[in-house]
């Protein structure tokens, strides 16, 4: 039997009234339902400041910085939930990227966009391809939530049947490449 995997839903805003929440409520509810470990790791709690300098070059990190890096090393995937904000990332969100580095490689990451209107975040979604590419993460999974005010619930039920499936499939591959990195990295170990 395989053991649980571990994949944390990053919520990528902090903006108040923020519906990003809702969706990354579901995201960590039906990857619990399917046998994950799913934390969420909400943006708010961290209290992340504008980053002077990257995690491993600092002696003085903020506090939540520890946690945030923690959190997504030990990770076999990470879920990443992000609105689209004038076309491009959240602040916040790409501030947390840019203090950790190698935290990120070869981590499998799954993309989940949001918008108030009927195109999903595409364009966030191509960014945050480009970024964790950089960061040497694998982007390999996206969902997009068009219309997201009304097609989730304030405890981040979907309205819409449409996103049940189209999260079972998600998940599917995201798990799908947390397993097999995993076992290559294991094999990588062994082998060393």
């Amino acid at each position: 039997m395989n053991d649980p995997l571990r994949i944390p839903v990053l919520v990528g805003s902090v903006r108040r009234g923020r519906q990003s929440i809702k969706v990354a409520r579901f995201a960590g509810d039906r990857l619990r339902r399917a046998g994950a470990e799913a934390p969420l790791l909400d943006l708010a709690d961290f209290d992340l400041p504008i980053m002077e300098e990257r995690l491993y070059r600092r002696d003085d990190p903020p506090p939540g910085l520890i946690p945030f890096s923690e959190a997504i090393r030990e990770a076999d995937a990470v879920v990443v939930v992000s609105p689209e904000y004038n076309g491009s990332i959240p602040g916040v969100l790409k501030n947390a990227l840019d203090y950790i580095y190698g935290e990120w490689e070869r981590k499998p990451v799954g993309i989940v966009t949001l918008s108030a209107g009927a195109f999903g975040g595409v364009q966030v979604h191509n960014h945050l391809q480009l970024l964790f590419l950089r960061l040497k993460a694998l982007p390999v999974a996206h969902m997009a939530v068009t219309t997201v005010g009304r097609s989730f619930d304030d405890d981040g039920e979907p309205r819409e049947e449409r996103y049940e499936k189209a999260f079972a499939r998600f998940t599917e591959t995201l798990e799908w490449y947390a397993r097999a990195i995993g076992a290559a990295l294991d094999g990588e170990e062994a082998s060393s």
